[in-house]
């Protein structure tokens, strides 16, 4: 079972100011890596690997939320 710290972490990392942070972070770092990654096929008229795309934007989503949750999980045991 988790700890009281650890699920104050987890709010904390779940709460709407967190997720729109991690939402901007993965629009601009997703962009910017599909650009670098599938912008020659998008520029040829190819289509694009939709996966490959939608887990570019999914990734920094989910790491920027992890460190959200790291930092709070940190605060919450030492105060």
């Amino acid at each position: 079972m988790a700890d009281a710290a650890g699920v104050t972490a987890l709010r904390t990392a779940l709460a709407p100011a967190v997720a729109r942070r991690s939402l901007l972070v993965a629009v601009v770092v997703g962009t910017v890596l599909n650009a670098i990654n599938q912008g020659d096929v998008v520029l040829a008229g190819e289509q694009p690997q939709w996966l490959k795309i939608a887990l570019t934007y999914a990734v920094p989503f989910f790491v920027a939320t992890y460190g959200a949750y790291c930092a709070a999980c940190v605060q919450a045991r030492h105060g």
